[in-house]
């Protein structure tokens, strides 16, 4: 008698399991199920609007600098000119006079081809209601 009641728990089990399998199955076709009918499957519509006010970069106002009366505060303020190379363009044009143009920077220690092209679109050599000799 014993060994039935055995069996007759263990089919319980069993049955117990698999009942609790197909229900868990079934949860899951149901969810799938909702969530595939929810989704949109691709039928939306875009609109855009469009933009009256464009975001634009700004723009960089350049004020020359006359290399022949800047300060070395002024002469700072030109693309890769620091306090250094500032007094010596100002040293330079105190021994040699004004620099009547970009390549007689290239006599100045330290102001090479490349330091030069760096700030050229910076400078002027005359006072600003003449463009004459801006730049080089």
């Amino acid at each position: 008698m014993e060994k039935q009641e055995k069996k007759t728990k263990v089919s319980g089990v069993y049955l117990v399991l698999a009942a609790l399998t197909v229900l868990f199955a079934v949860s899951l076709v149901f969810l799938h199920k909702t969530a595939y009918e929810g989704a949109s499957h691709g039928n939306y519509t875009v609109t855009t609007q469009d933009k009256t006010d464009e975001i634009t970069a700004p723009t960089r106002v350049v004020t020359l600098v006359n290399v022949n009366t800047a300060t070395a505060e002024e002469l700072e303020t030109l693309t890769g000119i620091g306090p250094s190379l500032a007094q010596a363009i100002i040293d330079y044009r105190a021994e040699h006079g004004d620099f009547t143009a970009a390549e007689d920077l290239l006599n100045v220690k330290g102001i090479g081809e490349a330091k030069l092209e760096g700030f050229r679109a910076e400078i002027t050599f005359t006072e600003e209601d003449g463009n004459e000799n801006s730049g080089g």
